[in-house]
């Protein structure tokens, strides 16, 4: 969309936010606020970059007479091309997503007791990243280790607030899904050796009920026991509730709650999560196969960081990404590893756009 229409839009919007009528219907007034915070960063860009040529335009006319104007217009011309920048990527076209909250799963794999606490590692990873960047966290479900790790834990993270273009939980957090390789010392290694295990991480934007319908029809609900680390029993009733959904076949399991409704409650919201996921998935297959070509710079589905301890590094796969501080990393310090893979999706769509 060019930026006049952008401007048009913009204006439009102001117009009829201001109109009390459209307050009457909250689902429509929340719909326009929402576009309009959408816009506001493109067009607050957009205006301070015409403001700096204008004043640009100015300094050249004054630089013949008084050399600090000369000064004065090579600062403004770095400041346009750093606008300049700054609109191209704000005007790349949106993923529906962006504002949306998350449910990201993290499920031990392969390597037994240590897998579960890389489990917990990671867990605790992006709890800290989540806490520094001000999001609210809610554990959904989990299923804890013997020695303290997870063999299954769900969460979801939630913005807080309309987040700035690119700032909120699921633009940082949508590549994180797939299978992450750790390379240490087991605790439970008396030899010194060191061991590969791994985790797998499942990112969904959370969908409103609105978003996905869901046939009851479609559904078979189980319920029993739930059970604590090592299988033990910590129910003495059949609380614990399993959904499957029987056309996509996915299964949810849910037993943190002390009711069954209030399990059933929340493997309904990881089930529309995922079923969310699988249609925005089956949509931007369906886009990619229509054009001619795509760079897959970041493929969610394989394996894709590995963490090792005894070098202090991680690496992401995808992107070439290397770093040597996985300390912080693991203390919640994600910027670095997840700016180098928004800049490759950024990168990639800008290329999509232009061809």
């Amino acid at each position: 969309m060019k930026l006049d229409d952008l401007l048009g839009e913009y204006y439009e919007l102001e117009q009829q936010l201001a109109d009390p009528d459209v307050h009457a219907d909250p689902g429509r007034a929340r719909s326009l606020g929402k576009r309009y915070s959408q816009l506001t960063p493109v067009i607050a860009a957009y205006r301070e970059l015409q403001q700096v040529e204008s004043d640009l335009e100015a300094a050249h006319e004054l630089a013949a007479e008084d050399r600090s104007f000369a000064e004065e217009a090579e600062r403004l011309e770095a400041e346009r091309e750093r606008l300049t920048e700054r609109l191209r990527v704000l005007l790349v076209p949106r993923d529906p997503a962006d504002d949306k909250n998350v449910i990201l799963e993290v499920k031990a794999g392969e390597g037994g007791e240590e897998s579960a606490l890389f489990a917990g590692d990671l867990v605790r990873m992006y709890l800290r990243y989540a806490e520094q960047r001000g999001w609210r966290t809610e554990v959904i479900d989990s299923t804890a280790s013997d020695l303290g790790g997870y063999k299954d834990i769900t969460i979801a993270f939630k913005n807080k607030g309309t987040p700035e273009p690119g700032e909120g939980v699921w633009p940082r957090l949508k590549f994180e899904g797939g299978v992450h390789r750790v390379q240490r010392v087991p605790v439970t290694e008396s030899q010194g050796r060191i061991h590969t295990s791994a985790a797998g991480v499942l990112v969904v934007p959370e969908a409103e009920e609105i978003e996905v319908e869901v046939n009851e029809n479609d559904l078979r609900i189980d319920v029993y026991r739930s059970s604590g680390p090592g299988g033990q029993s910590v129910n003495t009733t059949d609380s614990a509730v399993r959904i499957t959904h029987l056309p996509s076949g996915i299964v949810v399991s849910c037993q943190n709650e002390k009711s069954q409704l209030q399990n059933k409650e929340q493997a309904m919201r990881i089930l529309r999560a995922r079923l969310f996921a699988e249609a925005q998935a089956s949509a931007d297959a369906e886009a990619a196969a229509e054009r001619k070509s795509q760079v897959r710079t970041v493929d969610r589905s394989e394996r894709v960081r590995t963490y090792n301890f005894p070098e202090n590094r991680i690496s992401d796969h995808r992107v070439g990404y290397k770093a040597y501080n996985l300390d912080q990393v693991l203390d919640g310090e994600l910027d670095g590893v997840l700016q180098a893979l928004i800049d490759a999706d950024t990168t990639e769509r800008l290329e999509q756009a232009q061809s």
